[in-house]
């Protein structure tokens, strides 16, 4: 029995729907550049200075040139990352849980095989799969970039701003798998993580609004891969060390509280 490859054609359906998803989100996020674009360069910077002070603090108005497709491409970003870290979680927290969910885990109780092991070609099943979806949305994005790009040079934010979109899926896929160990309940440990998911989500858009709230900065993950700082600012050294931190702890709580639970059959 090859885990691995049963769990990447379980998820082979879901996959490519998640993709086209994001394929038409970025499509549909990059068609309101080409309207913005319509009223001329600086015509789009003042229509997005005449928003609410919060809002423009949301769209990083003052930070980002709208004008610029990159710098466009940044604040559609954030959203890009939510849907991704979505599907990072749930597929985290799916994958883990899913024989006890579907009421078959003695299908995998009675095979020759550790249960490290079987989180192991789970874990690895699901890299797999986050990885292509990043792919996907890598090529997506190049491409409607490239239409709209008109000359301007992209090439290298937009690598690292998937880059960072990876990183943020296997943070979240982690997290899914962590409570999906913890949690003996298939749909509340898939809800506890969605919820600390969207937690962290508003918590960055809180952030944002408040500078006396930047110190939450570094209690969520969408925080720590911001658009601004990849494009412009820079990473605060913090972050990949807290980055690191919070993918071993769930990792090996994933093991080890997996390994150590009754099974429902």
């Amino acid at each position: 029995m090859n885990i691995y490859r049963r769990e990447l054609k379980a998820h082979r359906k879901s996959l490519i729907i998640w993709s086209v998803s994001m394929a038409l989100l970025v499509a549909g996020g990059m068609g309101k550049y080409s309207a913005g674009m319509g009223a001329g360069a600086g015509g789009f910077n003042e229509m997005m200075d005449k928003m609410p002070q919060s809002l423009q603090k949301l769209f990083g108005v003052g930070v980002f040139d709208l004008s610029n497709v990159l710098d466009y491409f940044g604040v559609l970003f954030i959203y890009l990352a939510l849907m991704a870290a979505i599907h990072a979680t749930m597929l985290g927290a799916g994958i883990i849980s899913k024989e006890e969910r579907d009421k078959t885990a003695e299908f995998l109780m009675v095979k020759p095989i550790s249960r490290a092991n079987i989180i192991t070609s789970k874990m690895f099943a699901a890299g797999t799969i986050v990885l292509v979806f990043n792919v996907a949305t890598s090529v997506s994005s190049y491409a409607m970039l490239s239409y709209y790009a008109n000359g301007t040079l992209f090439s290298d934010g937009l690598w690292k701003l998937m880059a960072s979109l990876l990183a943020i899926q296997m943070l979240f896929l982690a997290v899914g798998s962590f409570f999906a160990a913890v949690i003996s309940k298939p749909k509340l440990s898939s809800a506890a993580a969605t919820g600390v998911l969207l937690f962290m989500f508003m918590l960055s858009v809180v952030v944002d609004l408040s500078e006396k709230l930047a110190p939450l900065r570094y209690i969520t993950v969408f925080k720590y891969f911001d658009a601004k700082d990849i494009l412009i600012e820079g990473y605060e050294a913090a972050y990949p060390i807290l980055s690191i931190l919070l993918l071993t702890v769930c990792i090996y709580s994933t093991y080890h509280f997996y390994r150590k639970r009754d099974l429902k059959i």
